[in-house]
This record gives structure tokens, sequence and C-alpha cells, in this order.
């Protein structure tokens, strides 16, 4: 059976690579570092789930160590030239577009079809992680997409993924170190500490009331953890859970889809999210770092006050 351990596999395999790499790039005066750092995620992938806690603990102060004191930095080697990548551009035009729009359509593909799917009697994917296991597998075939249309040297995936998280630097793994502080959050009752001063502050005693606190909430604690995933189970556990589904009986799978979106409308508007609004502004060379941040927040208000309306119009409809 497929689980999303063998997911975790090929992530780990994946960040060994950009190591290796690292390590024998002599254009790089950080090679060292950015081996190490990149090393030490691979093994979070690889073996995380059979370490203890306090290992896998001080696998992530190792990187965290590296990356402030040591500091992280780019090599000059390329794998195509630049009169190379334009020719390629040329020749494609939008059908370079094919092995990214492959990874959506093949997730869900791959979530209709495996759903239910056995092998001799076994499930063939683990049913609970359906989606992020046919996202796994949807990389990998866009990978072979990619690799039989433009026919680049045998590494050239690797060497251009270690020039991609290069670039972006530790700012890579920041959603998942995130994601983590939020669920350390939940266990150690952050949301109950939140439905507190909610409650104080707030009168939650109406269904809209208790959909506007926890859309807003969402985006707010998003734009102060930088991520929504961080933000999700504080805000669920604290306003969520408790007064829109248990006091007002509302739909647990509207009230968290709905959600999430309304977190994700407070990464738009965060220089935290800086893998996705300051480190873009920094590859284009904008004169302004928080262009992209200005530009989105419009954008981001109108989105966030959408979903208000729509988890309020669906959470409490039951069919």
């Amino acid at each position: 059976m497929i689980t999303l351990e063998h997911i975790y596999w090929i992530m780990g395999l994946l960040a060994g690579g950009v190591a290796i790499v690292n390590l024998r790039d002599h254009t790089n005066p950080k090679r060292y570092n950015n081996a190490i750092f990149w090393g030490l995620y691979a093994l979070t992938f690889l073996i995380g789930s059979r370490l203890p806690h306090f290992a896998n603990g001080c696998l992530v102060i190792g990187m965290v160590l590296v990356a402030s004191i040591g500091k992280l930095g780019q090599g000059a080697g390329e794998s195509t030239t630049r009169e190379q990548r334009e020719a390629s551009a040329a020749r494609w035009g939008n059908r370079l577009f094919i092995p990214a729009l492959t990874i959506p359509a093949v997730t869900l593909l791959g979530t209709f079809v495996l759903k239910g799917a056995q092998l001799h009697g076994v499930p063939l994917v683990d049913q609970k992680q359906i989606t992020s296991i046919s996202l796994g597998l949807a990389t990998v075939v866009a990978l072979a997409v990619g690799m039989v249309m433009l026919r680049p040297p045998a590494l050239a995936p690797l060497h251009e993924a270690r020039r991609l998280w290069d670039s972006v630097g530790w700012a890579a793994v920041l959603p998942q170190m995130l994601a983590s502080l939020g669920a350390l959050f939940a266990v150690a009752g952050v949301g109950k500490v939140v439905a507190g001063l909610a409650e104080r502050w707030i009168p939650l005693g109406s269904p809209l009331v208790a959909v506007v606190t926890y859309t807003v909430g969402m985006a707010l604690f998003t734009m102060i953890m930088g991520n929504a995933f961080a933000a999700f189970p504080v805000m669920t556990a604290g306003i969520g859970l408790p007064l829109i589904v248990a006091r007002f009986g509302g739909d647990v799978v509207v009230m968290a889809s709905v959600g999430m979106l309304s977190g994700f409308c407070g990464t738009l508007m965060t220089p935290m999210a800086a893998n996705y609004n300051i480190v873009p502004a920094v590859l284009l060379e904008l004169p302004d770092e928080y262009a992209v941040i200005k530009a989105q927040i419009p954008t981001a208000l109108i989105l966030l006050t959408v979903n208000t309306f729509i988890m309020y119009l669906f959470v409490y409809r039951r069919a």
C-alpha cells in the first residue's frame, strides 16, 4: 500500500540530491553550509518518522544554526545557458505549461480513481491521505512529462531544484516549520486562550458573529504566524469547533475548507510569509520589497469578505 511515508521518501531523495549537488559545486563559497542544511532536511523526510521527537528537534535546531550562523549561499553553475532557455521557450511556447498543468490534472484524477482502489483485497493507497498522495504522484508524472517533452540532461531537474532552493534559501522550509509550530500551539492550549479572549471582548452569541470571528481571526493569525497551516489548529480549536460546530451546529467540512481559504487571504498580506511575498520581490529585483504585498492586499480583502459570506451561507445549511 502506498502511504504518505513513500511521498516523504521521494522528497527526502530530492533534498539529499540537492545537498550532494551543492557539495560538488565549487563555485558556491557556502557549499558546505548548503550541503549540511539540505542534508539535514533530507533526513527529516527519510528517517524522521523512525526517530524520537527529540532527535527530530535536534535536526531542526541544526538547520536553524546552519542558516543563521553559517548562512547559505548560491553557486554560479546552471544546467543550461540563458540562450538555450530562450531558444527552448520560443520553440515550445505555451506548451511549456503542459508539465505544470499535469500536476493538478493528475492530482484530481488520482483523488477519484484511487478512492477505493484495491490490489489483492488491500487498498492501493492510504485512503486517509488520498489527496496528498495523489499530489506527490502527480509531481513525479509531471517530471516525467517534462523530461520526455524537453529532453534536458538527465541531472537537469536536480540542478534546477538546487538553483531554486538555494535562491529561496531557508524560506523554502518555512511552511513546514510553521505548520509544526501551529500543531504545538494547539497542543499547548493556545486555542483555548484565543477562545477566552474572544468571548471576553466579542459578543459571540450569534452564528454570524462566530463566523466573522473565525474567518477574520484565521486571516489575522495567519498574518502573525506567516502560514495558514499554523493558524488553522489554533483558530479551529478555539473558535471553529466549540462555537460554529458544537454550539451552532455548523458543518465541520465547510467550516474547515472555507476557514483555510480565509487564512490564505492573510498569507497574501504579510511579510511573515517570506517565501511567498518577500522572496519573489528579491528574485525579481523589485525596488520595493513589499511591492508584492501591496499589490495583493485589495484582492485579499475582497476574497476574505467573500469567504465570510460563503461560510455563513453554507456552514449552517444541512442537506
